[in-house]
């Protein structure tokens, strides 16, 4: 992979680009918390190749939603789960606009 590859990722939701470290800093809370939505399967963070968690831009916004609820007073196993339910939500929304021309999917809060 080229410099030029890896530059043009940094547009890409997906790349794992953040340490653990980093993304708890970006989103003001602890490494503990990242840990504990990845137990309840919220998000799978990527592992370089030593071993260490690297999360994306999209994973990010997932536990910034996740990361609200909770700070809500909503427990981290239930907010985990409506997080799950909000993104399945907008993926139908997402399918069901495709089926239909013309009719633009419902705004959903965003998980940024």
């Amino acid at each position: 992979m080229t410099a030029d590859d890896s530059f043009g990722r940094l547009d890409d939701d997906d790349y794992p680009a953040y340490t653990m470290g980093r993304a708890a800093e970006m989103l003001n809370t602890t490494q503990g918390f990242l840990r504990a939505i990845g137990q309840a399967r919220l998000i799978t963070p990527l592992r370089s190749p030593g071993g260490h968690r690297r999360y994306s831009r999209y994973q990010l916004r997932i536990a910034a939603r996740a990361r609200e609820l909770v700070d809500g007073g909503t427990p981290i196993e239930a907010a985990c789960r409506i997080v799950i339910l909000e993104d399945q939500v907008e993926e139908a929304q997402r399918i069901n606009a495709e089926h239909r021309p013309g009719i633009k999917p419902a705004s959903t809060p965003s998980a940024a």
